[in-house]
């Protein structure tokens, strides 16, 4: 909109006692009051459809950058289930191989302690446990034949030291 003239005042409006160029400052003065209210005013009307329009930008631009965000998840979990895949196919054999090492090593030096302790083996005990199987039964064999005899006779008691004393 184009800025209206400013209305000239009638002669007869100013005062005899003001000078012609003070009037000329005030319409001027009140032009450039309705320009400025007329800016605010297209400001106002043309100000909301902008800040529509940046929102509706905004919106657009946030999901676009969501989706890119998205792909972008997508791609580094394949990548990282790929590789996680591959590093577990190469990592179970040796780690089994460790394992059974760790464990051979901890079941050698617990050995090693007991011995030193003087503590015998299970294969020791094992040993001995058939040896004393075998020694009751050569024993259960000798004892058998023997029961059969009469009990030896008993013997007179012995005096104690205290009877020959007094």
């Amino acid at each position: 909109m184009a800025p209206t003239p400013p209305k000239k005042p009638a002669k007869g409006a100013s005062h005899p006692s003001e000078p012609q160029h003070s009037a000329g400052s005030k319409d001027i003065w009140l032009a450039g009051l309705g320009a400025m209210a007329q800016a605010q005013a297209q400001a106002r009307a043309q100000g909301s459809k902008t800040f529509e329009a940046l929102v509706a930008d905004g919106l657009a631009f946030q999901r676009k950058s969501q989706a890119a965000a998205q792909e972008k998840i997508h791609e580094a979990a394949a990548h990282f289930t790929q590789m996680t895949q591959g590093l577990s196919a190469g990592l179970v054999q040796p780690m089994a191989a460790k394992v059974d090492r760790l464990e051979h090593l901890f079941e050698d030096r617990v050995a090693r302690a007991l011995k030193s302790l003087g503590l015998p083996t299970a294969h020791e005990v094992s040993d001995l446990q058939d040896r004393v199987a075998a020694l009751e039964a050569v024993l259960s064999k000798k004892v058998a034949p023997a029961t059969t005899k009469a009990p030896p006779r008993k013997r007179p008691a012995a005096k104690s030291n205290k009877a020959l004393k007094s």
